[in-house]
């Protein structure tokens, strides 16, 4: 054990052992957080706007501070953009996250002093919690690879601005940048591909113990990897023990990415977005990702069935229930106030509160009012895949409504790296584990109003090629599970095998 592994040993005791305290009394920290919210937020342009004075409950607070998205947000961050002080928190952001947008295009949302230990801490206790738990600490003195955007910063209203993974690139600790690849320059190359090469050529001879990305990302990495290789990434990397993922469902991705490293290493589920660091796996032992509730964010959580409503209902913490799927909604000490984050999860476990990531609340198929959602098609697919021995790359799902010709169905584009013997068995195999999953859709399907759906298979590296012909191969960027349009779906047409 060499001195960062003897030193990270107390740190994680002592960081699992708090954060274990915590969870048990996160009900009363969400209290503390959501007064302390208040009382800062009071002083500022929002806080004066929905009269934050007369705030006293969270009643109140609800009858204050509607629900709201980024448009809604928008004129807010232009004033700060601007170069307004005290807009949405007290100051000034220290950094604009940039993100994609949906209609209105780049996103930037703020990050304040008081925000960023969220972002970094809240990893920290990630692989803290890991290694008290597992007793392994000696990654620690391996080679650690974070897959992630250009840390390279412009400036937005003389406020530093990239896309968060850049960001938190410029706050890793001290101890950790001799252990960090790739090279500074390396991440600094905007071209996905490129970039990937120069990754590879750097890691490929290095020890890496640890290895962290969203895991389409990771998966391409791999393939690289064992392209130049020739070998499995477990055999290259023999001390490689730790892969950190993030972003996305790792259901669909598990097995192909444990294949490519030909054996078991452990795996580290993160939660985090631009707009704070929501949960992390805690144990290896239980399912479920801890919900960071002592880290500057009051979460409310709205019922999915009346997301859409004029007054949907607001829940605080302690009146969640199990098993039931909630919009994400956030506070924080980033200025962010009755904030969408577009995000879905349900509670598995209330001691501690531990969520499951289910799906997006604009990815959905509701096109003949069945509301599937991506957990539901995502089930349905692993379920088949395993039963049938298939490995899936990629996958989205989108509505084909049928112009008097036929009856509609919804049209899955499934990327292959195996595909099924039988094309026309495995998607009634899909489509009878989605019925078991979602009523509505079944009622639609017994009901003759669907026929059931239809797999339209894409051609090899098909998903990657459509992600760079819209410019967002790389990166944070991933395909959308399923969407209630078709503009994916006759964006990925050219690339039908």
């Amino acid at each position: 054990m060499n001195l960062k592994s003897l030193l990270a040993r107390p740190f994680a005791q002592v960081t699992h052992n708090r954060i274990r305290k915590s969870a048990e009394q996160a009900v009363a920290d969400q209290q503390n957080i959501f007064k302390q919210l208040i009382r800062v937020g009071s002083k500022t342009l929002f806080g004066k706007d929905h009269d934050f004075q007369s705030i006293k409950s969270y009643s109140d607070f609800q009858a204050k501070v509607p629900i709201r998205d980024y448009e809604q947000l928008k004129s807010y961050i232009e004033l700060i953009k601007q170069g307004q002080h005290n807009v949405l928190w007290k100051g000034k952001p220290i950094y604009f996250a940039k993100t994609s947008g949906t209609t209105s295009g780049v996103k930037y949302i703020p990050i304040t002093k008081d925000s960023i230990p969220n972002h970094i801490h809240t990893a920290r206790n990630a692989l803290f919690c890991y290694m008290a738990q597992s007793g392994n600490y000696d990654f620690a003195k391996g080679k650690m690879i974070f897959l992630s955007g250009s840390p390279v910063l412009e400036r937005v209203g003389d406020i530093p601005t990239g896309r968060l993974s850049g960001i938190v690139n410029h706050h890793i600790p001290r101890y950790l940048r001799s252990n960090q690849l790739p090279s500074f320059e390396t991440n600094c190359i905007e071209d996905w591909e490129s970039k990937l090469d120069k990754i590879v050529e750097e890691t490929i001879h290095r020890d890496m113990s640890l290895i962290s990305g969203i895991p389409p990302w990771m998966q391409m990495y791999f393939d690289r990897l064992i392209e130049k290789s020739g070998k499995k990434v477990g055999d290259l990397f023999p001390n490689f023990s730790v892969m950190v993922q993030g972003g996305v469902n790792f259901e669909p991705y598990k097995a192909k990415l444990y294949e490519s490293i030909g054996r078991h290493v452990d795996c580290i589920e993160l939660f985090p977005a631009s707009e704070g660091f929501f949960a992390f796996q805690d144990s290896q032992s239980e399912p479920g990702l801890l919900l960071n509730t002592n880290s500057g964010i009051f979460f409310e959580f709205i019922p999915i069935e009346e997301l859409e409503s004029e007054h949907p209902k607001r829940l605080m913490l302690s009146e969640v229930e199990l098993n039931k799927n909630y919009a994400l909604i956030i506070n924080s000490n980033a200025g962010l106030w009755g904030y969408n984050i577009g995000d879905t999860v349900k509670f598995i476990s209330l001691k501690p509160y531990k969520i499951l990531v289910t799906g997006r609340t604009k990815h959905f198929i509701s096109a003949f009012g069945e509301h599937v959602i991506g957990e539901e098609v995502e089930a349905a697919m692993t379920k088949a895949a395993s039963e049938e021995g298939v490995r899936l790359v990629e996958f989205t799902v989108a509505p084909f409504v049928s112009q008097n010709q036929g009856k509609s169905y919804h049209e899955w584009f499934v990327e292959f790296e195996s595909a099924p013997k039988n094309m026309d068995s495995f998607a009634l195999k899909v489509d009878q584990n989605l019925r078991e999953k979602n009523v509505y859709y079944d009622d639609l399907i017994k009901g003759n109003i669907l026929e059931p759906l239809k797999i339209t298979e894409i051609r090899t590296h098909g998903f990657i090629d459509y992600m760079k012909s819209i410019g967002k191969l790389g990166g944070q960027n991933k395909v959308p599970r399923l969407s209630n349009h078709r503009q994916i779906a006759d964006g990925l047409t050219p690339f039908k095998k």
